[in-house]
Formats: C-alpha cells, structure tokens, sequence
C-alpha cells in the first residue's frame, strides 16, 4: 500500500508539474501576443468573417455555374444518343428492303440510294459516339471541378464557424498561443518526463565507468608513520583541557564548563582561511583557556540536533588527516599554539574537474579536533596485511581521511539505488593504509526546491573541499 501510494504521489507530482509547464508557456506566449497586438481584435475578427463569406459566395458562384455546364453536357449527350438511335432505326428500316432480287431485277437505283442513306447513317453515328466520348471526358473533369469546390466550401464553412464562434480575445489567445508554442511545449514536456532518466542512464553506464578508470588521488607518499587515533562518536562528549590548553568551538556545541576557564569569543577559527572559515561555519566561536595549573572539563553535545554525534580525533606530532571543515566542530591546541592547516589542491587532474572536487585540507599534529556527524563518526582502518585492502563509502558520507590513502570516485554499486535519488553518481574508494572518517548516515533534505537548493550548496562546498 505504502508503495501504492508512493507511485500515486510521484505520478500526481509529475502531473502537476506537466499542467503548469504548458499553462506558464501558454501564458507567456498569450502575453507577448496581447502586448504585440497593434490591430482591435473585433476589426481582425469581423475582417476574416468578411473575407470568408465573399470567398464562399464565390465558391458557390462557381459550384452553381459548375452545375450548369453539367446538365448542358449531359443534355448535349442525350441528344448525340437520341441521334446513335435514329441512324440506328434508319439502317435496320434499310436492311429490311435489301433482296437478291431488288438487287440483280428490280430498281438498282433504288438500291444504290438505299446504301448511300446506310453509309450517311453509319457516318452519323460514328461522329456521335465521338462526340460522347468528349461530352464525358469533359463531364468527368467538371464532375472533379465540383467535388473540389465543394471541399473548398466545407473547409470555409468550418472556417467561417469557427470565425463566428471566437467571441472572446482570450480565447484567441489561448488557441494562438497554443498553435504557434505547441511545438516547443511538447519538446519541454519530453524533456521533463525522459530527460532525467536519458541523462541518469548516460551518467551511469557511459560517464562513470570514464570516470572511475582514472588515476587516483594520493597526497602523501609511504606508509603513515603515525595513525591517528579516533574515539567512539557520542551524544555527549565530556573533554579535558590540559594547563594552558585552549579550546576553539561551536557555540551551539557548548553543553557546560568549569569555571576556571576562561572564555573569549574568536571570530574565525584560522585568520589563514577566512572565506573557508565563513563557508564551514568556523565563525564566532568560544574560545575556553585554561590558565589554572589544574585540568579543566567541558561537556560538549549539540543543542538543537539529538541526532548529531561528536567524535574526538587526536592527531600526534607527525600524524595527518585530510578532513572537510564543515564537519569539524572544535578543535584542541594543548600547547597553545595555531592549528597546522595545509591547503592541497589538484587543479591539474581531470578527475577533480569530473567530479569537482579541487581542494583538500589537510590538518597535522598534535592536536584534537572535533567532528560532528549525523547519528555519530564511524572510523574505518584500512591496511595492506588486511583483506580487503580497498573499501568504499557514500561520497555524501565521508567525513575525512589520511592522505597517504589512494583516493578515487567509484560508480554506485547499484543503478537503481542511484536513479531514485538514494545514492550520488559516486561512492568514495579508498584503498592502502590509513583510515577514514564518514557518517553513520547521511541527512536527505525533503522536498524538491530544498533538496535541489542542498545539492547545489553542496556541490560548491565539495569543488572548496569543504
């Protein structure tokens, strides 16, 4: 049922869309057609009426002379026939008085008129069967001459009713409009119903296999030396500030704090990085230092969202990891010091301009950051002595990852998963030694403007690597 109703949404929604794609063009057209109009539409209409009436009265002008000759023709072929007839019964009359003995005894020159009469009859009707033959030659062409005169006269009279019917401007419009867009309305109205599934269906089967063949992204050569370690993802996350340590957060994180901390507002995150910074949220953050020498708490959740989990990643001196700012909350600088943030871009790889991705931010140790993630931060730890060495991930999922990964898009696994809008065009893969961070789950924004409008702010957050 659930499925039922599914299907009946989606085929009204398309509906819908349809009706108001041709009744905007229609009305767009109408409009350009109304502020276009120079000439009073009634003078336009009582001008065709005119015009349609006068050829009609010439149609039937000529249907009627049309007529005439017809008759004469046919009067002018029963005469020819009564004339065959008379030559005819003069001949037999002839016949009958023909003897041997007239011929050889009697009156010859009786008999010599008698076949001379013959030969006039036969003449006579020789020349009235050709006579015919014409007659019904031209009968048949004006017979052509009438029936195409009277489909002329119906196709004005439907002309002319139609003339006389359209009483309304709007009307005109409408039908105007309709002839003269409705070409363009059916093209819309293809694209609208099968572009979509044309264009997933080249994406999926000819664009991403292109895609995928390419060569991955790297940024660090070798092994990692250090790992950085990640802890369990949790609603609340209760964090200890070592003396002199400060702490950079979000203030819609901030749960509670000990007292002894000392609290500022800092606008950016990194003065470096101003408009990443702005685009990630990394702005008018609470700054806690702890002056004391006495280690100092913070309990950190989200406020608004129960369904946002925080993960400490921890970073020693020489580890690194490539992660998107927009998934970091806070960060920890034990020592005091600036956060060590590398800008690494590949401009020159066609798969970053496939995929627009061109820019990753790589952070190095030591020190603590925090990432927040729908339904918490799943840490996956990929080595060469394990199997499988290679492991994939919704690309809307994936949160970070050690730059001596290899780092490449891979098709969605399944069509039909991708057509429907439940997975992107590409999943991340990543393969070697390290680890990555992603989401438990990735957020879908409901409705169509809201999810269009998410996409396109995603897709420029992604070509920032953010």
């Amino acid at each position: 049922m659930a499925t039922f109703l599914k299907l009946l949404r989606w085929v009204v929604e398309r509906a819908a869309v349809a009706v108001a794609i041709v009744v905007i063009a229609l009305a767009a057209y109408g409009l350009w057609l109304f502020l276009r109009a120079n000439v009073d539409f009634e003078l336009q209409r009582n001008e065709l009426l005119i015009t349609l009436t006068g050829e009609r009265a010439q149609i039937r002008e000529a249907l009627l002379d049309v007529g005439q000759r017809l008759q004469a023709k046919g009067e002018e072929i029963a005469a020819e026939e009564e004339r065959i007839r008379r030559a005819e019964g003069v001949i037999e009359r002839l016949k009958a008085l023909e003897s041997t003995w007239d011929r050889l005894v009697g009156n010859p020159e009786q008999q010599r008129a008698n076949r001379e009469q013959m030969q006039r009859m036969e003449q006579i009707k020789t020349e009235a069967k050709g006579r015919i033959e014409t007659l019904q030659r031209e009968q048949t062409r004006m017979t052509w001459e009438r029936n195409g005169l009277e489909m002329t006269l119906g196709r004005l009279d439907v002309r002319l009713q139609e003339a006389e019917a359209q009483k309304s401007r709007f009307t005109e419009y409408v039908r105007e409009a309709w002839r003269q867009t409705r070409g363009w309305i059916i093209a819309a109205l293809a694209v609208y119903f099968l572009g979509p599934t044309v264009g997933r269906v080249l994406m999926y089967f000819v664009f991403a296999p292109m895609v995928a063949l390419g060569r991955p992204v790297r940024l660090a050569a070798g092994p990692p030396v250090v790992m950085p370690e990640v802890a369990s993802s949790r609603v609340s996350l209760d964090l200890a500030l070592p003396p002199q340590g400060r702490l950079w957060i979000k203030e819609s994180f901030l749960q509670a704090s000990d007292e002894g901390l000392k609290r500022r507002t800092r606008f950016l995150l990194d003065w470096r990085i101003p408009f990443t910074c702005l685009a990630s949220g990394l702005v008018e953050l609470i700054e806690l230092r702890n002056g004391t020498e006495e280690e100092q708490r913070a309990t950190l959740s989200n406020q608004a969202n129960p369904h946002i989990e925080l993960a400490l990643v921890t970073l020693p001196a020489g580890a690194k990891m490539i992660l998107r700012p927009s998934f970091i909350v806070g960060a920890l600088a034990e020592t005091g010091g600036r956060l060590v943030i590398r800008r690494r871009w590949q401009i020159w790889r066609w798969q970053s301009w496939i995929t627009l991705q061109f820019r990753f931010f790589e952070f190095s140790g030591p020190c603590r950051l925090l990432v927040a993630g729908s339904r918490g931060v799943r840490a996956e730890v990929l080595s060469r002595r394990e199997r499988p060495a290679a492991r994939r991930t919704n690309q809307d999922a994936t949160v970070g990852f050690s730059p001596h990964l290899d780092y490449r898009p891979a098709r969605a696994e399944t069509f039909w998963g991708y057509y429907r809008g439940m997975n992107p065009l590409f999943d991340d893969l990543f393969s070697g030694e390290g680890v990555f961070l992603c989401q438990e789950i990735t957020a879908a924004e409901k409705g169509g403007a809201r999810r269009f409008w998410a996409g396109l702010r995603d897709g420029v957050l992604r070509v920032f690597g953010l």
